[in-house]
């Protein structure tokens, strides 16, 4: 049970994108406003300056679906993490908080790959290797690393860098190909941890 009466009939929510992870906004809902949220499954606010309900993209377009939510230990704090359709800011950026850059930018990238799956285009390089079939790209995650190494012990930070670049693209591709995402990676590393 939410405790709206703290608020004098707010509480803060906080918009989180549900796959990297970034904070996307801050916003506050009143009762009709979180009822409405969980019916319809998009983010609504209660606007401070309209003084009404206001469902997130509701003139953009640019709509926060509702994947999961989660209450404080107080009961007077929501967390939404929304699938973002489009930027969240009205400025049009990703997120309201302007973060040097997206420090969950591998599973930004992630999702580029994956729609790049399901929606396959003749441009797409990431298309073009799948055709060419696993072996092709497990080997492209091998020669990938192999250039890492040598990036590492004998060339500039620069060339190491794009070569670390390379290897954890086509290691997420690779993963795509095989029905694994980073969470499960992530999943599986923090299992190891002590």
């Amino acid at each position: 049970m939410i405790d709206f009466e703290k608020g004098n009939g707010l509480v803060p929510v906080i918009v989180q994108d549900f796959q990297t992870l970034e904070v996307l906004m801050l916003g506050y809902m009143n009762e009709e406003a979180w009822q409405k949220t969980q019916e319809e499954k998009k983010v609504t606010f209660f606007s401070r300056t309209k003084n009404r309900l206001w469902t997130k993209g509701e003139e953009s377009g640019n709509f926060l679906h509702v994947k999961s939510y989660h209450i404080d230990c107080d009961q007077d704090t929501i967390l939404i993490k929304a699938q973002p359709v489009g930027p969240t800011c009205h400025t049009g950026s990703r997120s309201c908080f302007n973060t040097e850059y997206n420090q969950n930018f591998l599973l930004e990238l992630e999702r580029i790959v994956n729609h790049r799956f399901e929606h396959p285009s003749e441009e797409s390089y990431v298309n073009r290797l799948r055709q060419r079939g696993l072996n092709k790209i497990a080997q492209k995650v091998g020669e990938e690393g192999v250039e890492t190494v040598i990036a590492a012990l004998a060339e500039t930070e620069t060339d190491l860098i794009n070569e670390a670049s390379d290897l954890l693209f086509h290691l997420i591709v690779l993963l795509r190909e095989k029905g694994l995402s980073l969470e499960t990676i992530a999943k599986n590393l923090e299992s190891r941890h002590q």
